[in-house]
């Protein structure tokens, strides 16, 4: 099946098992672009290859998917969560014969890595028997062509979304059947990619360990180089190699002198001055990565930093959750509460992650029974102890006068 689509101007025939997206770097390549400066192609397979990028993308999508997605009522005086909403189990986990089967935590890291590198994600409502939402079916973003309404269309949402499914056919959406979570964008249409706007800073990094990997495979990775000042015969050159190995390497050899019965002369190979400030331009390529994600780049393992270590840690790493982690919470909430009937809304829980350090917490549980605004039992509870009779008091009350009956009297046993 063949379909023409119009590109930059361009009539193109293409098969619609083919599609490709506006983003996919092979667009470029079509046209006669490089994918990038350093001239290699940067897709999502050869961005998530870079350690720092597997790393910040699978630390911001999972810390927030390990975090309960609670359903929200408003009855004016607070939020207070409710159940049996299909945020319960978005990815409808066990449920036969739906279209997708992922535990919550699963489509929680899926829907949030598609927005971390691609700029949105795209999610299909699945409906039940009765025609009410019990799912979110999670499509990759470049199978989603989405485009402004033309002529007299009047879409929900504003937009439509052109889906290519996995066995070739093609739908088309508004927001009543798909739902756009969309990150940072300019012009409300579609998010910014990341594998677009940093193609060029991650390409020099993918170069980086392209050419590191052709050093080891095909350069002089080796400690020196012997070469004889005469004349070697058929299989000498394997009999000295190994006499100088015996003589020069291994633990019992330390500290001792070597003795080959051999005129030959060894140069020792070093790292030269420019293949150190290559290595230092890969390391740097790890701080490329954080500034992309707003990650702390000790939280990539990148802990060579001074302003790293003490209570600099700690600092940074409430910070990730203020300015990195929340903005892609409110992201997906706002999406999400927009399929929730009002006053209801879609909101992360923090409570855990913001939870401060075991001593910390103890001294403000203890302060709060000082202060007398909790019981006895309920500071039991927050310290993992159990309760104990007579404890539902608040420090300096005096203990409930006992039931008769509970205490063995014979009038009531």
């Amino acid at each position: 099946m063949l379909e023409r689509l119009t590109v930059f101007g361009r009539k193109l025939w293409t098969s619609v098992r083919n599609l490709i997206s506006v983003a996919d770097p092979a667009l470029s390549r079509l046209f006669g672009f490089l994918p990038s400066f350093a001239g290699v192609e940067v897709t999502e397979g050869s961005m998530l290859g870079i350690s720092a990028v597997w790393r910040a993308v699978n630390l911001i999508s999972h810390t927030l998917a390990q975090l309960p997605l609670r359903t929200q009522r408003d009855i004016g005086g607070g939020m207070v969560a409710v159940t049996g909403s299909f945020l319960d189990n978005p990815g409808m986990s066990g449920v036969a014969n739906a279209p997708i089967s992922v535990t919550p935590f699963r489509w929680k890291q899926m829907v949030l890595s598609h927005v971390l590198l691609h700029g949105d994600a795209f999610l299909r409502h699945i409906y039940g028997g009765g025609g009410q939402l019990v799912g979110l079916e999670p499509i990759h973003p470049l199978s989603v062509e989405v485009y402004w309404p033309q002529g007299g269309e009047s879409p929900v949402g504003g937009k439509w979304f052109r889906v290519l499914n996995r066995d070739g056919s093609i739908e088309v959406h508004d927001a009543s059947s798909l739902l756009q979570v969309m990150g940072f964008t300019l012009d409300g249409l579609r998010g910014v990619s990341p594998i677009t706007v940093a193609r060029t800073s991650l390409g020099t990094a993918i170069a980086g360990d392209r050419a590191a990997a052709k050093m080891f495979s095909s350069g002089a990775a080796v400690a020196g180089m012997i070469t004889p000042d005469d004349e070697w015969a058929t299989g000498d050159a394997a009999t000295i190699k190994a006499e100088v190995t015996d003589a020069m390497t291994g633990w019992e050899n330390a500290g001792g002198v070597a003795v080959v019965n051999r005129k030959i002369k060894f140069t020792q190979l070093s790292l030269s001055a420019v293949d150190a400030q290559f290595l230092q331009s890969r390391q740097f390529s790890i701080e490329e990565v954080a500034r992309w994600f707003g990650v702390p780049p000790f939280e990539l393992m990148q802990t060579d930093k001074q302003t790293s270590w003490g209570t600099g840690i700690e600092a940074q790493q409430r910070g990730l959750g203020r300015t990195t982690l929340a903005p892609w919470a409110t992201c997906l909430e706002e999406a999400l509460s927009t399929l929730l009937p009002k006053p209801r809304a879609a909101v992360f829980d923090f409570t855990d992650l913001e939870r401060p350090s075991p001593d910390v917490q103890q001294g403000l549980i203890l302060a709060r029974w000082e202060a007398g605004a909790a019981t006895l039992n309920e500071t039991r509870r927050a310290l993992g102890l159990d309760p104990v009779p007579g404890g539902d008091v608040v420090k300096g009350q005096a203990q409930p006068a006992a039931d008769p009956a509970q205490a063995g009297d014979p009038a009531h046993a």
